[in-house]
């Protein structure tokens, strides 16, 4: 595959699981790049589930840290789209947010 999408859910106590030492986010981001894909994009999924809904800094703060463990397994962070969806109200999935 040339591109894979890492889907990381924004809820409270969902991201910290699945970024924790034996969590899911680190197991795929990790079985992604020993696969050889070489572009990756992360979705933080769950945005209308954060409090307040949509929020910026919690955006902001899984951004940093899946930025620092997709750095530490040798992805480029600058070269990685983090893009902030909700699969359930379908924002940013098709066509930008407002």
């Amino acid at each position: 595959a040339d591109c894979a999408v890492l889907i990381v859910a924004a809820g409270t106590g969902e991201f910290e699981a699945g970024i924790s030492k034996n969590g899911q986010t680190r197991e795929h981001a990790l079985l992604a790049y020993t696969l050889g894909v070489k572009q990756l994009i992360v979705g933080v999924n769950k945005m209308d589930s954060t409090e307040p809904p949509y929020s910026e800094n919690r955006f902001e703060e899984i951004k940093k840290e899946v930025a620092a463990y997709i750095k530490k397994i040798g992805y480029n962070p600058l070269n990685v789209a983090f893009v902030p969806i909700s699969g359930w109200n379908g924002d940013n999935m098709l066509e930008a947010s407002e």
